[in-house]
């Protein structure tokens, strides 16, 4: 088998009204998807997404006519490129689509087959008002989730701690929140700093006292001292890594015992392969593996592959916000919507491959 062509979709779906990211300082009035199909010469093409893909052309000719199943050795080239220009991992997916499809197996029996499916989490995407939150928690809940994650805003940690205890407050216990203070990186062109190490221990102390099942991002990447430091004196698990850009990085983190939940996004870091490993190497270490997965459908179903496949949770990120952020709105570019179950879990699809399935009239009509 060869690969004979890799088209690229550029989509862009018109937000009225625009989606306010609590880690966007400009509100967004669109949202961008880049499809890569990878075609071959038995007919099998492979579909993946989740970064942008810009300037990929270059590196085009690095696989064409080369065998889709030669996977490591496509890894290690992606590997070599994101060096030089950017985050090429929704090639990776689609070769992945490629190698189940010919299996006739969902990838995540490829790589473990430990879950069918995992408990899916509401991850927030706006910054609310403390009534708001708990309305959109209460509405979760009777969606079938079992566990929100919080943005908590590093200007408002009053406003956002309060949002938190009123969400404890009106659904108990047994309802699991997570609180996400988006401090590790930045959208380009924000340079405002990050909040000082005291004033973030003390945001997770309290934090803690209402019983947040893990606090993420709550400091800069670099600071790893930092982040090992609020965990062995807070008590709170700290959750980071979604956009830690190698495998290098993610195992300096695991050698300092840094984290007690690793999130690499396999569409935006490091890969499906690269975080296979590291989820291991993590689980082995009893920590947790549960990966970002704010990109699309495609994004997300790549995610849950590999979580499935490795045994990850105990929760798995599910994108959901509505009005501003919906299944439909998220995964405008597939037939149907990955959603979740009435009992909250997110089911690997049994389909071979992915399970994607692009709804063509859509690309159509919104490519650029």
């Amino acid at each position: 088998m060869k690969i004979t062509n890799i088209r690229l979709d550029r989509l862009r779906l018109v937000l009225d009204p625009p989606f306010r990211a609590a880690w966007d300082p400009v509100p967004r009035g669109h949202f961008d998807a880049t499809i890569v199909r990878v075609e071959t010469d038995e007919g099998i093409v492979g579909v993946g997404s989740g970064d942008t893909m810009d300037g990929f052309e270059a590196f085009e000719h690095l696989f064409l006519g080369s065998d889709p199943l030669d996977i490591i050795r496509h890894v290690r080239t992606i590997e070599t490129m994101n060096f030089h220009s950017g985050r090429y991992w929704p090639l990776e997916v689609a070769l992945w689509d490629i190698v189940g499809k010919v299996a006739g197996l969902p990838v995540a029996t490829l790589f473990g087959n430990v879950h069918k499916r995992v408990r899916a989490y509401a991850s927030s995407g706006e910054l609310k008002s403390p009534a708001e939150r708990v309305e959109s928690a209460l509405a979760a809940r009777e969606r079938g989730f079992g566990a929100m994650k919080i943005r908590i805003d590093r200007t408002g940690l009053d406003v956002g701690i309060h949002t938190v205890a009123m969400v404890r407050d009106a659904l108990g216990p047994h309802f699991e929140i997570m609180v996400d203070l988006n401090q590790a990186w930045r959208m380009a062109g924000d340079v405002e700093p990050a909040l000082d190490f005291a004033t973030v221990r003390r945001t997770v102390e309290r934090l803690g006292e209402l019983g947040v099942f893990w606090v993420e991002e709550p400091l800069p990447y670099q600071d790893m001292a930092g982040l090992r430091t609020l965990r062995a004196e807070t008590g709170v698990r700290i959750a980071a890594g979604e956009m830690l850009p190698s495998t290098s990085d993610l195992l300096g983190y695991l050698e300092h015992d840094a984290l007690d939940v690793y999130q690499m996004d396999v569409v935006l870091a490091v890969g499906m392969h690269r975080a296979r490993t590291i989820a291991e190497v993590a689980q082995l270490r009893h920590r947790m593996f549960t990966p970002h997965s704010w990109t699309n459908g495609i994004g997300v179903l790549a995610n849950l592959h590999v979580t499935a496949g490795v045994g990850g949770g105990p929760y798995f990120e599910f994108p959901y916000d509505p009005p501003g952020w919906t299944p439909v709105r998220r995964d405008f570019m597939l037939t149907q919507p990955v959603d979740v179950t009435p009992d909250g879990y997110i089911e690997v699809p049994d389909a071979p491959g992915l399970g994607a399935t692009l709804d063509e009239e859509a690309v159509n009509r919104w490519k650029i």
